[in-house]
């Protein structure tokens, strides 16, 4: 069994895709839009990505623009990302904060792990840890 986020975005799924491509390192595999499939013809937008994969060094979700309803990412769900290079761990912490919120800047902790979130531009809610601090 293997558990696998879907993240749905108001209309900018690409840009995130391409932000988090960029940012985290990855790539998009297999982006489908609204235009050529059954969703074609009650979409209004027929560049929408209807599904997407992103793949990366030890990354994999999927994403897509939604079903044309709003959607809130607001909640308690976090994607945590852990890390055994801290140089890289500062990094993406650094690229992906940008136009978002740090709710927590990266330090080391009382539990032995270096850790921090934020919320990235997209509403997506990150923890990052690393344990080589132990």
């Amino acid at each position: 069994m293997q558990l696998t986020p879907y993240l749905m975005f108001n209309g900018n799924c690409e840009e995130a895709l391409n932000f988090y491509a960029q940012t985290i390192g990855g790539e998009i595999k297999n982006l489908s839009r609204d235009e050529g499939s059954p969703a074609e013809s009650i979409s209004e937008d027929k560049q929408k990505v209807m599904h997407a994969n992103f793949e990366g060094n030890g990354i994999a979700f999927m994403a897509s623009d939604g079903s044309g309803k709003p959607v809130s990412n607001v909640g308690n769900i976090h994607l945590c990302i852990d890390f055994k290079d801290l140089n890289a761990m500062d990094n993406v912490f650094n690229a992906l904060c940008e136009g978002g919120e740090i709710t927590m800047p990266l330090q080391d902790t009382f539990w032995g792990a270096r850790f921090g979130m934020l919320t990235d531009k997209f509403g997506i809610n990150w923890m990052f840890n690393s344990d080589t601090t132990k």
